[in-house]
C-alpha cells in the first residue's frame, strides 16, 4: 500500500500545483510595467526599455497559450478521471482494450488549450479542421460501430445458439433493461430521441449504444425535435458498465437465484455441423433486418464477419477483421470517444443522470434476464433444465456475462462449467440490442 499512497500524494500535490498556478498566473502576477522597468534599469537605457517589454510581452504570450494559463477545475477533474480508467484497465484487467484507449483520450481531450476569442487552434475534437476532429467524424457518422461488429462477427461461434435456439428468449428478455432505462429518460426529462439513445445503455453493447446516439442524440434536429449531442456521456457511459460487468451482476445474480438453482446442470450442447455455421449468418440476417431494417449497418456487418469465418475459404479476410481490423478501430474508436468528454461539455447536469441510468439499465437487464431463466427452467422438463445463472448473460457484453455466469457457477459446484450455455444467450444479447436500436430508430426517427 506504501507505493500506491505515495503516488496518490504525488496526484494530489500536482493538482493543487495546477490550480494554485492558474489561479495565480490568472490573477496577472506578471506584472509587465514591473518587470520593464527592471529591464531597463539593467540596460541603463531607453532603447532597451522597449526591448524588455516586449520580452516580457513574449512571455506572457507564451504563458497564455499553455495549459497552465487555461486550466480549469473540470480539466483537472476529467483528467483525473481518465487517470482512474487507466488505472483500472492496468490494475484489474477491467476491458483494458476499451478503458486504456477511452482513458487516455480523456486526459487528451481534457488538455488545455487556448481558445479565448473563439480562436481556433485546430487541436480540440470539437474544433474543425482539428485532426481529432476528423477522427471523430467515424463516430459522429456511425462508421466505426459496423466495422466493429465486422470484427465481433468474425470472432463469434454461434454454434452453442445454434444446439439450443430456445436460449435466444434471454438474449430477448434481458433487452427489458433498454425499455425500462427508456421510461426512466423520458421521466427524468430527456425527450424521446435522446431517451432512446440513452436507453440502448441497457442492452451492453457500446457500438451499438454509439451508432443509435449519432443518430438520434447528435446535437441536430431528429423529426423536428432538437436533441442535445450526447453521444460522448453515452458512449463513456455504456463503455464503464461492460468493464465494471463483474462488479455490477454477481450481486444481482445471487439475490434472484437459489443454491440449488446455481448448481444445475445442463445438459451438454449437441454438436454442431459446418453446413448449419453456414447457413445460420445468411438466414440469421435476412431475418432480422427484415424485422428491423434500421438495424442492417451492424447487423449486416456483424453476420457478413461470420460468414467470413464459417465459410472457410476467406481465412485471411476474417483474420483481418478479428485483429488487425478491429482491434484498430477499437483504438480509434477509445480515443475518439474519450477525448469528446472535454469538460466544457461533459461536465453538466444529463451525464450524471445518464450515469445513474445507465448503472439502473445494467442491473435492469440483468435481472430481466435472470427471472426468465427461472420461468424457462420452471417450465422443462427434467433432464432439460436451465440454470438460471445463465440468464444474466443475454446483456450483450460478450463474453464478459458469459465468464461471469462461469466463474459464478464454479462457486457452488466447481465441476459444473457453464461457460458454453451461457455463450447462447449472450451472442443473442448482441443481436437483439442491434434489432432494438432498429426498432427504436424506425419510431423516432
Amino acid at each position: 500500500m506504501e507505493p500506491f499512497r505515495r503516488k496518490a500524494f504525488l496526484m494530489l500535490a500536482l493538482l493543487v500545483f495546477l490550480l494554485i498556478t492558474n489561479s495565480v498566473f490568472a490573477n496577472n502576477v506578471l506584472d509587465i510595467s514591473f518587470f520593464s522597468k527592471t529591464m531597463a534599469q539593467l540596460g541603463g537605457g531607453s532603447q532597451n526599455t522597449g526591448f524588455g517589454h516586449e520580452i516580457i510581452k513574449g512571455l506572457n504570450r507564451f504563458y497564455s497559450f499553455t495549459g497552465f494559463r487555461n486550466a480549469t477545475s473540470g480539466n483537472i477533474i476529467m483528467i483525473f478521471v481518465g487517470l482512474f480508467f487507466v488505472f483500472l484497465a492496468i490494475r484489474f484487467e477491467y476491458e483494458p482494450l476499451l478503458l486504456i484507449p477511452i482513458g487516455a483520450g480523456i486526459i487528451i481531450g481534457n488538455i488545455p488549450f487556448f481558445h479565448d476569442g473563439g480562436v481556433n487552434l485546430h487541436i480540440g475534437i470539437y474544433q474543425s479542421g482539428s485532426v481529432l476532429r476528423y477522427l471523430y467524424m467515424g463516430v459522429l457518422k456511425g462508421v466505426f460501430p459496423p466495422l466493429i461488429f465486422l470484427g465481433i462477427g468474425a470472432m463469434t461461434d454461434f454454434s452453442s445458439l445454434i444446439s439450443n435456439p430456445r436460449l435466444v428468449l434471454l438474449g430477448a428478455a434481458a433487452q427489458l433493461g433498454i425499455f425500462a432505462t427508456f421510461l426512466g429518460a423520458i421521466w427524468l426529462g430527456f425527450n424521446l430521441p435522446e431517451a432512446g439513445s440513452i436507453g440502448i445503455i441497457g442492452g451492453a453493447d457500446g457500438p451499438t449504444a454509439i451508432f443509435l446516439s449519432s443518430k438520434l442524440a447528435n446535437g441536430g434536429l431528429v423529426h423536428g425535435i432538437k436533441t442535445l449531442n450526447l453521444i460522448g456521456p453515452i458512449a463513456v457511459a455504456a463503455y464503464s458498465y461492460m468493464a465494471l460487468v463483474p462488479v455490477i451482476q454477481p450481486p444481482v445474480m445471487r439475490l434472484l437465484t437459489t443454491k440449488k438453482e446455481r448448481v444445475i446442470r445442463m445438459k451438454p450442447p449437441r454438436a454442431v455441423s459446418k453446413r448449419e455455421k453456414i447457413i445460420f449468418p445468411i438466414v440469421a440476417l435476412i431475418l432480422t433486418t427484415f424485422i428491423s431494417p434500421g438495424a442492417l449497418p451492424l447487423l449486416g456487418m456483424l453476420f457478413l464477419g461470420n460468414l467470413l469465418k464459417e465459410s472457410g475459404v476467406t481465412k485471411r479476410l476474417a483474420n483481418t477483421a478479428s485483429n488487425a481490423l478491429i482491434d484498430s478501430v477499437t483504438i480509434i474508436l477509445g480515443l475518439t470517444v474519450g477525448a469528446s468528454t472535454q469538460a466544457d461539455v461533459f461536465l453538466t447536469k444529463q451525464s450524471i443522470l445518464i450515469f445513474v441510468l445507465g448503472a439502473a439499465s445494467f442491473i435492469v437487464a440483468t435481472a430481466g434476464g435472470v427471472f426468465f431463466a427461472k420461468v424457462m427452467n420452471w417450465m422443462s422438463p427434467e433432464g432439460n433444465k436451465i440454470n438460471p445463472l445463465i440468464g444474466a448473460a443475454g446483456v450483450s457484453a460478450v463474453p464478459d456475462s458469459a465468464r461471469v455466469v462461469q466463474v459464478e457457477g464454479l462457486k457452488y459446484d466447481d465441476t459444473n462449467h457453464l461457460l458454453m450455455h451461457a455463450m447462447a444467450p449472450n451472442v443473442a444479447g448482441v443481436i437483439g440490442s442491434a434489432v432494438v436500436a432498429g426498432i427504436l430508430m424506425s419510431f423516432l426517427m
